[in-house]
């Protein structure tokens, strides 16, 4: 049989993108799965490319909304488009097709290669194929499905970021149910594979080596399960990939020996892998949050008793079960591996975002989010409980960066500002105190714990009261979370206790100190720039205004140092309200430091007392400077004597006996001094007018006559030097 489409691959490298994807359309449309199961692997490379570059594919990493194919692309690859109505129509068929495990992730390919059990994690059991050739062959057998998102995930470009929204607002909704398979029979099953031929019109497509997918039989069972359980299978397979893909799974033994210095390849994510990382945690966020009420104050013992949607039951568990755990790792790792640079702020808006589910909520009354007055609700704190260790351990971490990042720079002062934010706002730092009392409380509190579903003292339960078991939960709840995390043999340490209280302090004080800087260098930037616009009429003016300061940087000059003295005189009340620190502790800390910072500069300054304007010099200052001129002026030779030229008072010596006050003046003009009172002199004042008139009449610029200026003051010295004894004694 002929088969219309031959010429697919033919036409792969001459068609127009758009030309293509007509033609794909139309083969499958019009062809069933038993004929289009063998080109899926050609079709997948032939869009995503080959995973070792060869192939490039459509060039999805050069695909932006600008490019002329971009929407050709997304309506090809959009959830309900073409590609997986192909993926749909060939799911109920028993083929899977492979992708090299050294193809994926660092992490992921280290676990399944060091053979690190996946336990909680279904889509890589039972699916690793062991070939003679060895593990560094080790071959991923997945569904069709599962390769479509893979892929997706594996190729990073412009319009990614567009395409996982569609495919997590599409399988994930926040309102409404996801939308059934367009091949599903009434039952919600998949409709079952047509009989499979021995002649395949396809066969003539072959794929490039090494492949990208390769194809082959398995039998699985057929999926009939329940209409209720089939409406959410797609949405956690999507989920679980992406998280697998993305958090990149690893057990926390695995965690740390990935920290290891023996490991060849060590996890280092991208600024935008992290990006997407926090699309998810958002979505995943408004989704958990479109939970009905009364669904979420439901007490897990009531689902079984009334009726609940699998969508709504995912929607309850679905941050805590496939997200929290992976995340926790994924972002202290970031902490503690990102460069102490501005490109961190990606890490960081990703854990504001999961630490704030508040703020995706959708209820159309919400005050702006800039209003910090906005009290955190009650019923957020068992989401707090329940994520403790996102709170205090990673802030803790964030402190021991922020005390070493240069917070002069306004990114990273910004930073160390929406953290601050962030954790001030009314009652989460309560919350967050509570959920540490409830950790710290002894162990005997849980022997009282009792099960799910309480019984009353006349059926043999406990006497405890109502509120002692919501204790007694809230306890439980809060230690697994942590043991969980951290394991059984953690040392938890206190956000709220002395020693972090400690590390708080000494923020406060770098903050202080990068608060005086930046505005040290604010004014010298204003003062340089006004001597610039009077210089300018000399022609001396910098070239750069916006570089008014050795080694400065754009976010180091003009305005950016202006929001750099904001984003931290806010941050210091931020921390204030957060740690219960009043105004006099804080102004005792900065004192403080002003004290260490005068006792510095005590030592390369001369002395000097406080005025209402700055330091002034002393009698004392003044005369610390005269130990080098008294050294010049006092040589024999001739430098000595242009030293005294200028530096001593010629009339001096020669004044008449006085009174004993007048003698200690004399005594004191005698000494080697810098003095400019002539140029306050009117006479001085005249002369040089007259000197740039002159020098404007003969076409000289100011530039040139100061200069002329100073060599004749110059020569004038030095002459008096070499003959003013001659002329005296004339």
């Amino acid at each position: 049989i002929a088969f219309p489409g031959a010429n697919l691959k033919a036409d792969s490298t001459t068609k127009p993108l758009l030309h293509r994807c007509q033609d794909l359309v139309k083969v499958i449309d019009d062809y069933p799965a038993k004929e289009l199961h063998l080109i899926f692997p050609w079709l997948v490379e032939n869009v995503f490319g080959s995973l070792d570059g060869v192939i490039t594919g459509w060039n999805l990493r050069l695909l932006h909304s600008r490019s002329q194919d971009y929407n050709t692309v997304m309506e090809f690859l959009n959830p309900s488009g073409p590609m997986m109505k192909l993926v749909y129509k060939l799911q109920a068929e028993e083929y899977k097709y492979e992708i090299p495990v050294n193809y994926l992730p660092g992490p992921v390919k280290v676990c399944i290669q060091e053979g690190v059990p996946v336990p909680d994690c279904p889509l890589f059991q039972n699916k690793v194929q062991f070939p003679l050739a060895g593990l560094l062959n080790l071959n991923l057998a997945l569904i069709r499905f599962l390769v479509v998102i893979v892929l997706l995930n594996i190729t990073i470009c412009n319009a990614y970021f567009v395409l996982v929204d569609t495919y997590l607002k599409f399988f994930l909704p926040s309102e409404g149910s996801v939308p059934p398979s367009p091949f599903s029979d009434s039952r919600g099953s998949v409709t079952a594979p047509s009989p499979r031929s021995s002649g395949v019109s396809f066969a003539s497509y072959g794929v490039h080596s090494p492949s990208l997918l390769k194809h082959h039989i398995f039998h699985q069972p057929s999926v009939n399960a329940d209409p209720a359980a089939q409406e959410i299978w797609r949405s956690e397979t999507l989920l679980q990939m992406f998280v697998e893909v993305w958090l990149h799974h690893y057990s926390l033994e695995m965690y740390q020996k990935l920290q290891s210095p023996q490991v060849k390849e060590p996890f280092s994510p991208t600024e935008e892998h992290v990006l997407v990382v926090r699309l998810l945690v958002k979505h995943l966020h408004a989704f958990s949050n479109s939970l009905k009420p009364e669904q979420l104050s439901s007490s897990p013992s009531a689902h079984s008793h009334t009726h609940t949607s699998p969508l709504e039951e995912f929607k309850r568990v679905v941050v805590q079960r496939f997200v929290q755990q992976k995340l926790y790792l994924f972002l202290q790792h970031c902490f503690g591996h990102w460069p102490l640079d501005a490109s961190f702020r990606a890490v960081l808006e990703t854990w504001l975002s999961y630490v704030q589910p508040w703020r995706y909520t959708g209820e159309k009354n919400n005050q702006p989010q800039t209003d910090q007055n906005r009290t955190v609700p009650d019923k957020w704190e068992m989401f707090v409980q329940e994520n403790l260790l996102m709170y205090t351990k990673l802030f803790q971490v964030f402190l021991n960066r922020a005390v070493r990042t240069d917070l002069v720079n306004a990114k990273n002062a910004l930073m160390v500002f929406r953290v601050a934010k962030v954790f001030s706002q009314p009652n989460l730092a309560e919350m967050i105190q509570k959920g540490e009392q409830l950790f710290l409380e002894p162990e005997h509190v849980l022997h009282h714990r009792q099960p799910r579903g309480y019984l009353t003292p006349s059926q043999g339960g406990s006497y405890l009261s109502s509120r002692q078991r919501v204790v007694t939960d809230m306890v439980f709840r809060v230690k697994s979370h942590v043991y969980s995390l951290e394991g059984q043999d953690c040392q938890y340490k206190q956000m709220f206790g002395t020693e972090l209280r400690g590390t708080v302090m000494k923020l406060i004080q770098i903050i202080a100190q990068a608060r005086q800087t930046a505005k040290r260098i604010s004014d010298h930037s204003t003062e340089v720039t006004a001597n610039n616009s009077f210089l300018s009429w000399f022609g001396l003016a910098s070239p750069d205004l916006n570089n008014t300061f050795s080694g400065a940087e754009p976010e180091e000059s003009g305005e950016c140092l202006k929001k750099t003295h904001e984003f931290l005189e806010r941050a210091l009340e931020n921390l204030c309200q957060i740690f219960k620190l009043n105004q006099g502790q804080l102004t005792q800390l900065i004192s403080n430091l002003g004290s260490s910072q005068d006792n510095g500069n005590c030592k390369q300054l001369p002395d000097c007392i406080q005025g209402e304007n700055g330091l002034i010099l002393t009698d004392l200052g003044r005369m610390q400077f005269g130990a080098h001129m008294n050294a010049l002026c006092s040589r024999p030779d001739f430098l000595g004597r242009l030293g005294r030229h200028y530096l001593s008072d010629p009339n001096s010596s020669t004044q008449l006996k006085q009174s004993p006050v007048t003698q200690r003046m004399l005594e004191r003009n005698r000494l080697p001094r810098l003095s400019l009172r002539p140029l306050a002199s009117y006479r001085t004042l005249l002369m040089l007018l007259l000197f740039y008139t002159f020098g404007a009449l003969l076409s000289f610029g100011p530039m040139s006559s100061t200069l002329l200026i100073l060599c004749g003051g110059f020569l004038y010295g030095l002459l008096m030097t070499l003959f003013g004894d001659k002329l005296k004694t004339h």
